[in-house]
């Protein structure tokens, strides 16, 4: 359920109104980037993705059957710990297993199972699974696999995408950009912020051109490229907490610009 306005223990001096923003944002609450659907106190430029602003108490993951999570406002205890969907450090809100010991962000345990509406795009139909593990390699980083990192799937089986790999393109061209600017860009209305971010934000053009021509006859190069950066438009959003066809659509045109 969405509301329009909140109020959240995290942040208890102003109430919270849902947004919409096509420039990315730190989130307050689990400390990673989002985009689009959020809830915001204009007044202090304070931020929370959707899925930390309306957490549920508890939460069961298909991916681990015997563990009960709990949401937490911080990781427990003083040791680094780390998110079992991604391999990224938790420094803020997370889902915790006390049984098992195993965190999730908020916006990757709320990652959709099955990405699918991309059904209109004019290369066909497209959809993505979520894995847990997956033997072949990622179309970013090369590797079959990585300890913990799920993988999104093209449902060819061609094409996998790490979520770790995703959130490292991610940090590594906009930890710079939020160092350098501050929070100017958080909310979305900020004409020059939105253009240096677009000229950063992660290309897989190079990656996927480099991958078919290794892999395919060269009338076949093009579609693939477009079904691989279309699967990569909508990972990258469901990763930024907002996996809908309007927010691939802006990180494609994003994509498009580097």
């Amino acid at each position: 359920m969405r509301y329009n306005e909140i109020s959240h223990n995290s942040h208890p001096h102003h109430k919270l109104k849902f947004g919409y923003t096509q420039v990315p944002f730190k989130c307050d609450g689990c400390k990673e980037v989002g985009i689009g659907s959020n809830y915001k106190c204009t007044t202090c430029d304070y931020d929370l993705h959707t899925h930390c602003a309306l957490p549920s108490p508890t939460l069961s993951h298909s991916f681990y059957t015997k563990c009960s999570f709990q949401f937490l406002p911080r990781p427990l205890g003083t040791v680094a710990r780390y998110c079992n969907a991604c391999e990224k450090a938790v420094t803020g809100f997370v889902y915790h297993c006390n049984e098992c010991g195993f965190d999730l962000h908020p916006c990757c345990a709320k990652l959709p199972m099955v990405l699918d509406d991309v059904s209109k795009s004019p290369t066909g139909e497209v959809k993505l699974y979520l894995y847990r593990k997956v033997s072949a390699p990622c179309l970013q980083c090369g590797r079959k696999g990585r300890s913990w990192s799920w993988s999104y799937r093209l449902t060819c089986k061609k094409y996998n995408l790490h979520v770790a790999c995703v959130k490292e393109m991610l940090v590594e061209n906009w930890h710079e950009l939020y160092s350098n600017s501050g929070r100017s860009g958080s909310g979305g209305g900020d004409t020059s912020t939105t253009w240096r971010l677009g000229t950063r934000v992660p290309s897989l053009k190079g990656t996927l051109e480099t991958h078919h021509h290794q892999k395919s006859s060269k009338g076949k190069v093009k579609k693939g490229c477009e079904m691989a950066g279309l699967a990569a438009q909508f990972v990258i959003s469901a990763v930024l907490g907002d996996p809908t066809t309007l927010i691939a659509g802006v990180v494609g045109t994003l994509m498009s610009k580097k």
